[in-house]
Formats: structure tokens, sequence, C-alpha cells
């Protein structure tokens, strides 16, 4: 039987605990996250989590996994059938046409960008002096499908390598890193000299290096989006390599990419509230094979006031036999003074933000 049902978001019931599904709820999950383009991964965590409450037979697995679902997605789902044999059988369902919310005007997408544009360019101009904690987790895995990282598809084996806690200080729209901890134990290493994948710059760089007028990125329609629960407009862009002013380097050497990536624009306040970034046509003989860096922003308290500022970013690059993954994550937000500087105490490193503070739910 084919189900056609309006598309209702299940994710927050799912990611908190147990949910028990009807075959129509889970349907309806089902074809949700593949209009709002949830990863496989994602949408497998929260099956995993999930139960049904009746019967899902063999022919409604064929009928989700015609839906375009991945592979991860499909064995949750086989699953969930598995388990669910003893139960009674699915009630039929009206059949429901799903009428998916249209995209802006083109007129409207060209006025979103634009607002956009302008907000980019003028971000770090709009920011007070303040001090934070950035910690920076290091991980390391063998290439899936290379000579030590096991089949071909297969999620890399992350191991943490360290753990880099950082004074981060946004002083006169310039920043300033200091190198507290490495592994809880304190240093005195420069971090410029610490060796590793490091990333700096994300505080209004990498929005306006894209927006530039100079760069003319191409920018389409992608999906509607729900991100930490704010409605989001969500853009695809592109940025030829002669127009670029992102650079990949390896050991000594250095290439401008070419890239693309997706842009989610609050649309209450047309802000940016996550940006990524991945290279494209990398040289055949350069070192890195793919780089990719994905950047959240959110709201922070610093001196009484709100401001948008980095929450996150992920940042992965595959070499030749190797991955190499950054988790960056910004805590502890004050205003800055030279006194603050002198007294930042950080003893511990804080615990790593929640995994919903960077995941895109279906909107409802």
């Amino acid at each position: 039987m084919w189900y056609r049902l309006v598309a209702t978001a299940f994710v927050a019931a799912l990611a908190a605990q147990a949910q028990s599904l009807t075959v129509k709820q889970l349907f309806s999950f089902i074809q949700s996250s593949v209009q709002m383009k949830q990863s496989d991964k994602e949408v497998a965590s929260y099956l995993s989590k999930a139960k049904m409450s009746e019967k899902l037979d063999g022919r409604t697995v064929e009928e989700l996994q015609a839906l375009g679902i991945g592979p991860k997605t499909l064995a949750a789902v086989r699953r969930l059938s598995e388990e669910s044999q003893s139960l009674a059988e699915a009630a039929p369902v009206v059949e429901v046409k799903v009428v998916p919310k249209p995209p802006p005007s083109s007129e409207e997408q060209a006025q979103i960008i634009g607002e956009v544009r302008e907000y980019a360019l003028n971000y770090s101009k709009t920011l007070p002096d303040y001090i934070c904690t950035l910690v920076v987790r290091r991980y390391v895995a063998p290439y899936p499908g290379g000579k030590y990282g096991g089949r071909r598809g297969d999620d890399p084996s992350w191991q943490l390598a360290n753990t880099l806690t950082v004074r981060l200080s946004y002083y006169d729209q310039k920043e300033d890193y200091k190198l507290i901890l490495i592994n809880n134990s304190p240093t005195q290493m420069d971090y410029n000299k610490v060796g590793g994948s490091r990333s700096t710059g994300d505080f209004g760089t990498m929005l306006r290096e894209v927006f530039e007028p100079a760069t003319e990125a191409h920018f389409e329609w992608d999906h509607w989006g729900l991100l930490r629960g704010r409605h989001t407009y969500v853009f695809a862009y592109h940025v030829a390599q002669e127009r670029s002013q992102w650079h990949v380097t390896s050991d000594q050497e250095d290439t401008i990419a070419a890239y693309k990536g997706l842009i989610y624009v609050d649309q209450e306040t047309k802000q940016v509230l996550r940006i990524s970034l991945e290279a494209v046509d990398l040289p055949p003989t350069f070192p890195v094979k793919q780089a990719s860096d994905t950047l959240d922003y959110d709201y922070q308290d610093v001196g009484g006031q709100q401001f948008l500022l980095p929450l996150k970013n992920k940042v992965i690059i595959n070499g030749a036999q190797f991955l190499t993954r950054n988790d960056n994550e910004y805590h502890l937000y004050h205003k800055y003074s030279a006194e603050s500087a002198v007294q930042f105490d950080v003893t511990d490193t804080p615990a790593p933000l929640p995994d919903d503070k960077g995941t895109e739910a279906p909107k409802k």
C-alpha cells in the first residue's frame, strides 16, 4: 500500500526518548527527512530510539526504501519491521496528497540575498570586544577504502588525538589566540606552532569572503530549514576558483580552492545561522583530496546584550590515507577588558556541547 502523508516532524520526540510509532507516523517521519535532506546517519540515529506500536510489513518497508532512504536508515527500518511482527496489523490509511511549501519567488530570493550580503559585510563591525574559551578537539581516522581504513563507504573510525583549550580574545575587530591547555595540562606553547590542523578567522571572515561583490558567488534556492528552533531559508552557493580567497594548506603546499556550500538564513532577522564550505576540484597532485568547514552561529550574552556569535564549527580534511577532523566549540563569552585578559583562568576544559546544537531538524 502506498502512503502519501502530510510531512510531519517527529525528530524532537525521537531524539529525546524512545518513541512508539504507528506505521503512518513512521512513514511521515521518513518522508519528511527525505524532503528536508537530513543525513542518513542522523535519521538512523533517531530511529534507533524508536519502536513500533503496530506491525510494519515487508511491502511498507519496500515503499519506504523507494523514497530514497540511505543504507543506515534502511537497516533501522528493517530492525523495526522484525521487532514488530508480533504486533497487530496497521489500520488502513487514507491517502493524502502532500503539497510542499513553495520556495520564495525569484524577486524575494534576490531581496533576501541582498539583505544577507549587507549583514555579512558589516558583521564584524557590529561586534563588541569580548573574550571566550575555544575548545579544539582534534580527531584522526584512516580513510575508509584505503590501506588502513576498512571498506569504502564505512563511517570513519575517529580517534581523539588531542584537545586544545584556547583563550580567544576579540578586540578592535582582531582575533588573538592564546593556548592555555593541551589535554587539560597547562602549556606555554604558541598556538600557531602547536602543529596539526587549526582554524582561525571564524568571527566573520568566512561570511565576508562569500558575500563580497568581487567573489561573484552564485546563489540558488535549496530548501526550507529548521535550525536550533529557528525557521530558515537555505541557499546553495558556488565560488569559482579564480574568484576564491580560500586557501587549503598541507605541510608546505598551498592552493586556492573553488568551493561550494549552504547558507542558513534566519527568516525573521535575515542573519546567518550556519555557513558551510566544501572545496571543489582540488588539483589531482595536491595532498589534500577533500576539505570542508561548517560554522554555526548562536545568540550569546555579552555584557547583558545578545549577539550572534560562533557556537561551533567542524573542519574535515581528507588526505591520501588519513582524515583529520577538528571539532571547535566556543564557550564562556564575556566582555573583554585588559583586566579580564590578565585574569583569564581556565583550569579545566568545558564539556562538549549537546549534539542537537548542530543538528538541522525537519520543519514542522
